[in-house]
């Protein structure tokens, strides 16, 4: 026990830097992504415990971070993804809140759920750092446009456009689990 131990704690200490790094770049908040950081390594100590190992403890680290990133995301999510066109009715302006299973729905639905969500992650990991923390400032932190733009110095229709890109490649990444599920 006393070496599953040591071997947890060194693990906590070589990944906490990189891990919070990661975070950091994702959550602009100190301290929400501490909140996260420490989520996270609250469940590996919970995994930690279970009989069967991790096999990539580091990849898993990061797994389970865009996780709570994510899930962040969709507990503050208020409004649907912008429609992606004025033609759109409303069934297809709001295809992603309605793809994505309850979170109450049971152990098939919580898997479904983790799917959107590691697509989700993944598919806002492919964005070029513009878009992609345009997006997670106003979806994510429920930043304004208008603070955007005077924090940064950048045009308000450059960070629409942005967030534009961001909820197209959204939508085109997330289609087919979307298809897969109707």
């Amino acid at each position: 026990m006393a070496e599953r131990n040591r071997r947890l704690t060194e693990t906590v200490v070589r990944e906490s830097g990189r891990l919070g790094s990661f975070i950091r770049q994702r959550v602009p908040d100190p301290g929400e992504a501490e909140d996260i950081l420490q989520d996270v390594f609250f469940e590996l100590v919970e995994a930690w415990r279970l009989p069967e190992p991790i096999e990539q403890v580091g990849a898993w680290l990061f797994r389970v971070a865009r996780n709570r990133i994510v899930d962040r995301f969709r507990k503050r999510r208020e409004e649907p993804l912008p429609a992606v066109g004025p033609d759109e009715n409303d069934e297809a302006q709001y295809w992603l809140e309605n793809a994505m299973p309850a979170s109450d729905g049971g152990p098939e639905a919580a898997h479904l759920r983790r799917l959107w969500l590691d697509a989700i992650a993944t598919a806002l990991d492919e964005l070029p750092p513009g878009p992609r923390d345009v997006f997670i400032a106003h979806e994510l932190d429920g930043r304004s446009f208008k603070d955007m733009a005077a924090e940064r110095g950048t045009p308000l229709n450059t960070l629409l456009g942005w967030k534009r890109q961001a909820v197209m490649h959204l939508r085109e990444r997330l289609r087919p689990l979307y298809d897969e599920q109707s």
